[in-house]
């Protein structure tokens, strides 16, 4: 956990430098944008859209970069037929075009070099975009860090940043990889044994993580409290769901 910034965050502008599809319904959004302050990983932004008419709508989205000095994010935005900022970036955002934000936000969703590890990760959905600044944070500036994600999907095209992560559990030693895909190959949902088997790969962690639905962050802190795990070692953000 990091001390918070007692500054008022501004709205502030920023514009689309890049677009890139990750998956049928995601796609990355790299931002450049000049913060008044350090990010961490693990923290969000949020974003505003104003109508001519002075209608707003107003939706967070993880940031999936590391921290650097580049001045610029990654977002990893789901395309939603139901969502009002979503299906303008879906259907209507372009390179060049400016948006509003604010950010970098959170304090206790967030992981530093200095907090160490072991570190257990467990995302569902789209709930990896924090865990995967993390990952990208502790490649870049805590190697030694021993780390496992366990990360749940209802279909393999789903995975966000499969490739990546598969290449990292290849490459990088201390980095271990659990892919569960809930609907195909007699895939399963996260249960008992598929956490006692993160447990024994990785051993006691000294910090977990758990992102997804509401419904995947209850089950998955029920397993790890059942696992017997400290409580005061998770730490979970979840969406509606």
């Amino acid at each position: 956990m990091i001390e918070p910034d007692a500054r008022p965050l501004a709205w502030q502008r920023a514009t689309i430098l890049a677009i890139t599809p990750v998956t049928p319904r995601v796609r990355s959004y790299r931002l450049g944008v000049a913060f008044d302050r350090p990010a961490h990983a693990g923290q969000h932004v949020d974003l505003r859209l104003t109508a001519p008419d002075g209608y707003q709508a107003q939706r967070s989205y993880s940031i999936a970069s590391a921290p650097d000095d580049s001045g610029t994010i990654e977002l990893l935005i789901e395309g939603l037929s139901d969502g009002e900022v979503s299906v303008f970036f879906e259907e209507v955002a372009a390179v060049g075009d400016e948006i509003e934000l604010r950010g970098p936000i959170g304090g206790s969703f967030v992981w530093v070099p200095e907090d160490g590890g072991p570190l257990l990760l467990v995302g569902g959905g789209s709930g990896i975009v924090p865990l995967l600044a993390m990952l990208r944070h502790r490649a870049a500036a805590a190697p030694d860090v021993r780390s496992l994600l366990i990360y749940s999907v209802r279909e393999g095209a789903e995975a966000i940043a499969r490739e990546e992560l598969l290449d990292r559990a290849r490459d990088e030693p201390g980095f271990d990889l659990m892919l569960n895909v809930t609907r195909e190959g007699g895939g399963r949902r996260l249960d008992a044994a598929l956490m006692a088997e993160a447990l024994d790969r990785l051993g006691t962690p000294r910090h977990v993580y758990a992102c997804g639905s509401n419904a995947f962050v209850e089950a998955a802190s029920n397993l790890l409290l059942d696992a017997g795990l400290a409580p005061g070692t998770i730490r979970t953000e979840r969406f509606g769901g």
